[in-house]
């Protein structure tokens, strides 16, 4: 029953800046790693970022220093604060997160349907 429902996504200018929210829902007991992919068209999807439940974050290369990727623990919700936008950043971006449904059950990734950032002038 977990569902992860990204938004925020939409047109940009290179320069721009854009925030994307992730906000998981459902059967959840605890979030362990949350994350961000994207897949540029004809591009195989590409890790961008992650942050682990206690606040360490990671991130592509090509985003360092651009991208902040952000949690709020208490509304299940990973951010993506994406700053100096270029056209190359243009994708589809997924959330992702690793969720034990139960105190007893195992974590499991879930993933949401993705969010269109275009970067265009």
């Amino acid at each position: 029953q977990v569902q992860l429902v990204e938004s925020g996504g939409g047109l940009v200018q290179p320069g721009g800046s854009l925030r994307l929210s992730c906000v998981a829902s459902g059967s959840i007991f605890s979030i362990n790693h949350m994350g961000w992919y994207r897949q540029a068209p004809g591009k195989q999807r590409e890790w961008v970022a992650t942050i682990t439940s206690g606040g360490t974050t990671r991130y592509v290369d090509s985003v360092k220093g651009r991208f902040t990727i952000s949690r709020d623990n208490a509304k299940n919700t990973v951010y993506l604060h994406m700053n100096s936008l270029k056209p190359e950043d243009t994708a589809v971006y997924y959330c992702n997160a690793l969720i034990g449904a139960y105190a007893w059950s195992s974590y499991s990734n879930f993933w949401g349907q993705g969010t269109q950032v275009i970067v265009s002038s």
